[in-house]
């Protein structure tokens, strides 16, 4: 894949070094690496509907993906999970993943580093509205995902994001913080794992910072540093919010060496059995 916009200059570099994220504009070329992937998408649904016995639209990427999907979970919730356990196999998607740029944006944002994929951190996220259970409220990435302190999340719509979808909100140069401490708490609202993560102090240390939520086509790119604070929007259109994340690593760092780079809750590793110190009691948190 070549491509003119997936260059970072050390202008970028810079600028992703002081606010934590990069907006790259058209880093990948829509026909050429995203379309296959929404082809896929189609693909599936429509086996899916077909299998499930519902009848909705499925003749284009884009019926599919915001009416027929919905139509489908709204039919049988569950069938979403197979939905979203199908795609991301989906050869284009993992061509994307793993293509020869993402190795070179990386190393230009993390120069003399060893590069590597973070398994089980790559996936397509289906952001529906007003669900808040899967919602990524504010955190940092290398809780949920560990592997290195020294990683990078890469992160593309498959979709147009308008504002009422609830673009990613980042917390502009919060990665300055260092690591943060975690709890755990449900908070009432049914999440597990990652998604019962909370920050210590997350209104006082968000009170700081700068919050940003960029619009982004297919092709766009955010880059976003692993201790950068985010979270996702709130989709309050009615439109799923379709999305591709994926997290690269540097061998390198040394408590990615230290913990042997192991994975976090997509590998069954939980935050607080790998690094105690960054884990905090509820009540010491507030």
């Amino acid at each position: 894949m070549t491509n003119a916009n997936a260059k970072i200059t050390n202008s970028q570099r810079a600028d992703f070094d002081t606010k934590g994220y990069l907006v790259m504009r058209g880093f990948y070329d829509p026909t050429a690496d995203i379309a296959p992937i929404q082809e896929g998408i189609r693909q599936i649904l429509e086996l899916i509907c077909r299998k499930h016995g519902v009848d909705a639209p499925t003749e284009t990427t884009h019926d599919a993906m915001t009416v027929a999907y919905p139509k489908l979970i709204a039919k049988n919730r569950a069938w979403g999970g197979e939905v979203y356990d199908a795609i991301k196999q989906i050869p284009a998607f993992m061509r994307l993943v793993t293509n020869i740029i993402n190795d070179e944006a990386f190393k230009v944002l993390r120069p003399d580093s060893v590069p590597g994929i973070a398994a089980g951190g790559y996936g397509i996220r289906i952001d529906n509205p007003g669900e808040e259970k899967f919602r990524a409220q504010w955190h940092q990435e290398f809780p949920g995902q560990l592997r290195s302190v020294d990683g990078v999340v890469f992160w593309t719509p498959l979709l147009p994001v308008t504002q009422d979808m609830g673009p990613v909100q980042i917390a502009e140069g919060s990665h300055a913080e260092g690591l943060v401490p975690v709890y755990e708490d449900d908070a009432g609202a049914g999440k597990t794992g990652a998604y019962a993560l909370h920050l210590d102090r997350a209104e006082e240390r968000l009170s700081r910072y700068k919050h940003v939520a960029p619009l982004t086509n297919p092709g766009d790119l955010v880059l976003m540093d692993f201790l950068t604070l985010h979270q996702s929007g709130h989709n309050v259109s009615t439109t799923p919010r379709w999305s591709i994340q994926f997290r690269y690593f540097n061998y390198l760092e040394p408590v990615g060496i230290r913990i042997g780079w192991k994975g976090s809750f997509a590998a069954g590793v939980k935050f607080a059995d790998v690094l105690p110190e960054l884990s905090v009691q509820r009540e010491a948190a507030e």
